[in-house]
């Protein structure tokens, strides 16, 4: 049983608890424990596992292997939202990992903890809550969760930064959730096109919280690049260049990492 005294104990059950239904619930119970005040951050924690627990299903893929289809028809629109949630899935994860490892981590402010992790809960719980709504419409289109292959690239991606936190920062949020403001406004247009508004409509929910949580991912980066004395731009940057090889794909939803305070000059030279 978690310690519920310690908020990075009660990250680290959500992070081992791997049935989708039972992990969002718990995501819940941990953000409401927070809020009312009934947990404390600690001096130290131990880090946790690196990876967290999975249900037998979805079955595991190479990217490449995770079908694809047109959302013209209902198994496309399927195929698409499992991808969806197994992103909402896996952003439940890293939510609860950015509290569990780094909360007590020294490129923080020791006064800024207590903010740091007001956010990155929040963020946990609206993942939970998105991946509610996804599989909810999965229901109704006859699918759930797990019916189909999924692949790890982006808990993989996460976990080489493990051993830092302006790099996690810098990949997580700014890279891989900042793409999803970059791809979404497609997908609920398709969707739209094929006469599935009901799932468009999910996507816009999710789109809308999306953009608050690279602004959380910004407003960290810079503190701890003020408290590093690095210009944080560049320092994202070499940051980038060195833990996510592949290069960022444009195009860019310029309008929306504005609003989330990512302005180009952070990503425009990573292509």
């Amino acid at each position: 049983m978690a310690d519920t005294n310690d908020i990075t104990a009660l990250a680290r059950s959500v992070l081992a608890t791997g049935d989708p239904v039972a992990k969002t619930e718990r995501a819940h119970e941990v953000a409401q424990h927070w809020r009312a005040g009934e947990s404390a951050v600690p001096e130290t924690a131990p880090a946790p596992d690196d990876q967290p627990a999975r249900p037998a299903h979805p079955v595991l893929v190479a990217p490449g292997d995770v079908p694809r289809r047109r959302l013209n028809t209902v198994p496309g629109r399927i195929a698409l939202l499992h991808a969806v949630a197994h992103i909402e899935f896996n952003a439940i994860d890293l939510a609860f990992d950015m509290v569990a490892r780094f909360a007590c981590d020294m490129a923080l402010a020791p006064d800024a903890r207590q903010s740091f992790i007001d956010d990155w809960i929040s963020v946990g719980d609206d993942e939970a809550r998105h991946f509610r709504l996804i599989t909810d419409r999965l229901a109704e289109l006859d699918a759930r969760y797990g019916d189909l292959p999924a692949h790890s690239g982006l808990w993989d991606a996460a976990m080489a930064t493990r051993d830092s936190l302006p790099a996690r920062l810098a990949v997580a949020p700014l890279v891989l959730e900042a793409r999803g403001l970059d791809v979404t406004p497609g997908m609920i247009n398709r969707l739209v096109s094929a006469g599935d508004t009901i799932s468009a409509d999910c996507l816009r929910v999710i789109y809308a919280e999306e953009v608050g949580h690279v602004a959380a991912g910004a407003r960290w980066f810079r503190h701890v690049a003020a408290r590093a004395g690095r210009d944080p731009a560049d320092w994202f940057k070499t940051l980038v260049r060195h833990h996510f090889s592949s290069g960022l794909k444009p195009p860019f939803n310029a309008e929306a990492r504005l609003r989330a305070d990512l302005p180009p000059e952070f990503y425009q030279d990573l292509t």
